[in-house]
């Protein structure tokens, strides 16, 4: 029987320098990120952040989307554990319905509205399935008019702990902390003629600017800090 001969060197070069210059994915996985307002308030999918670990998503989700808004809980799943789809694409992709996986607890969200304030889609309960394409069949015959769909495992989510101490330090307000008022960021805006009238605008070109009741630049000085 002939043996197999071995690739010619050059060719064996050619296909290493190919295959070390083929792209590399940089970037940590992506994480779909759900908040929830109040108790009273469904979990809303908000946006999504790359993070390396599910505790590194949590506190990076923190930072960006519950800095400034109310909060409760959050949720963060990996994108590739999230079944999405439209009625275009169901229409056109039926498969997607097929989609096997692990049988189990299925959160499901639906988009309700393109409406600017109503873009967020809204986590509206669970269902058992025996799998991501199933969840979604589902999620389809419960919320027929729905503009989109969207459902995951729940052995999937990470999510933030509901004990009344790890809320109160990951989303409580700072109500004890100072804020300086307008007037101590400077005179922009207010109309030259109160500026003049008050002393607090120079007459001529060539005075020196202040800063308070000092002058920004001294003669043969620094500028002044």
């Amino acid at each position: 029987m002939t043996q197999p001969q071995p690739d010619h060197p050059d060719t064996q070069h050619h296909d290493t320098q190919r295959h070390d210059t083929q792209p590399h994915d940089t970037q940590w996985p992506r994480w779909e990120v759900f908040k929830q307002d109040s108790e009273k308030r469904p979990y809303q999918a908000i946006g999504s952040v790359h993070a390396g670990d599910p505790d590194h998503a949590l506190v990076t989700a923190r930072n960006v989307f519950v800095r400034r808004p109310a909060a409760v809980s959050l949720w963060a799943v990996r994108e590739a554990d999230i079944l999405m789809a439209t009625p275009q694409e169901l229409v056109g992709t039926p498969d997607v319905l097929a989609v096997s996986g692990t049988a189990g607890l299925y959160h499901v969200g639906i988009k309700k509205s393109h409406k600017r304030s109503m873009t967020f889609v809204d986590l509206v309960g669970a269902v058992q399935a025996t799998g991501p394409g199933d969840a979604l069949r589902q999620a389809h015959e419960q919320y027929p008019d729905a503009l989109a769909w969207l459902v995951f495992p729940d052995a999937a989510k990470v999510a933030t702990d509901p004990d009344p101490g790890t809320v109160e330090s990951w989303f409580a307000p700072a109500t004890e902390k100072t804020y300086k008022q307008q007037q101590y960021y400077g005179t922009i805006g207010r109309h030259v003629g109160e500026l003049k009238r008050s002393g607090q605008m120079p007459g001529r070109v060539n005075e020196h600017p202040h800063v308070g009741e000092q002058p920004a630049v001294k003669h043969n000085e620094e500028p002044v800090k």
